[in-house]
């Protein structure tokens, strides 16, 4: 019996560059608020291209050429009305595509990021120029109306190891918590 047999079917795409232009099939892996250095707050998804589509023939050249890669998009707050906040009229693009009902109300940003973990959607990938300190680089977005509801709602998507310890404490270990009103400080 032979110690190794070729077989390069597996091996998959080891680019690392930004994914081509177009709609991927992805699982919202993440979804947290992140902030900066200098207090700017953004929502932020890591969203993962589904490996249990790569066999449909109109994903090949996209989700069967990238499963398992990484997309990140950033809803960051800004200005509205005068007041530092998210433009949640983008939010509802999200809430669509995961299927909330119309006229559901979310108490909390804790509960929305909840909603959006773990849920299917198609997102229409664009590569842009990012500048920064002078250097240019190949970058993904997705804009706010580049997201829709999946064709694919049954997710058989199997996360790698590494994937699932970056998610577990935040998605696989929530729980829900209850605050009494009384007991916040402002």
């Amino acid at each position: 019996m032979a110690f190794l047999q070729t077989n390069y079917s597996d091996l998959g795409n080891t680019e690392y560059g930004p994914l081509p232009e177009g709609n991927y099939e992805v699982v919202i892996q993440l979804a947290t608020e992140k902030e900066t250095k200098n207090g700017k707050q953004a929502l932020a998804l890591d969203l993962v291209v589904r490996n249990d589509l790569d066999n449909v023939p109109q994903l090949t050249e996209t989700n069967g050429k990238y499963k398992n890669r990484h997309v990140f998009n950033d809803f960051w707050k800004r200005n509205v009305n005068g007041e530092y906040a998210y433009d949640t009229s983008h939010f509802q693009y999200l809430l669509d595509a995961i299927n909330v009902p119309e006229g559901t109300p979310i108490q909390t940003f804790e509960i929305f990021l909840g909603m959006l973990q773990g849920k299917p959607v198609n997102v229409f990938v664009t590569v842009e120029d990012n500048t920064y300190n002078g250097t240019t680089t190949k970058i993904n977005r997705i804009a706010p109306w580049g997201f829709g509801k999946s064709n694919f709602p049954n997710v058989m998507h199997t996360f790698n190891k590494k994937d699932e310890q970056s998610s577990s404490a935040t998605f696989n270990d929530a729980h829900p918590v209850n605050v009494m009103e009384d007991d916040l400080p402002f």
